[in-house]
């Protein structure tokens, strides 16, 4: 599972203002609405109800929440870096200002969860993480993210 046929250019967004939780789920909802080509009121329900489940806060100030959705042909994503990091209920009780958001299709099974576990295999990586918080503009972020997923699992 390649990182680059989830994450779009168009999908990433490196300086969001979101004042809570619920605000950075929305920016992503909308995120998702444009380039997918989904209503963005059924992507935030799909994503709050998920985040009703257990936060999707996974530490070190990274969120990577998720839904299944209809109408998406296949595994997509969306990234964000807040310009100030938000209570996100994470397992580490840290802010999050890294939000790595996936979208699968209603039906999409194991690939689902294949591509949440290299999202977060990938974000665990502090370098990494680092390198993003710094990352100018969205094709920086792309493209660490792009060529990290080609480095050899640790």
């Amino acid at each position: 599972m390649n990182i680059g046929d989830l994450l779009d250019r168009t999908a990433i967004s490196t300086r969001v203002s979101a004042a809570n939780k619920k605000k950075a789920l929305a920016v992503i909802a909308e995120i998702a609405a444009r380039n997918f080509g989904l209503d963005a009121g059924d992507v935030l329900d799909a994503l709050t109800e998920r985040e009703a489940a257990g936060s999707t806060g996974v530490g070190h100030g990274v969120a990577v929440p998720h839904a299944r959705l209809s109408g998406l042909e296949r595994m997509r994503g969306v990234f964000v870096r807040l310009e100030a990091p938000i209570e996100f209920e994470a397992v580490d009780d840290q802010p999050v200002d890294l939000l790595f958001a996936l979208f699968a299709p209603k039906d999409a099974g194991a690939d689902h969860l294949r591509a949440l576990a290299r999202v977060s295999r990938l974000l665990r990586q502090s370098d990494l993480r680092e390198q993003l918080r710094k990352a100018r503009s969205a094709d920086a972020v792309h493209a660490l993210l792009v060529q990290d997923a080609h480095r050899p699992a640790a």
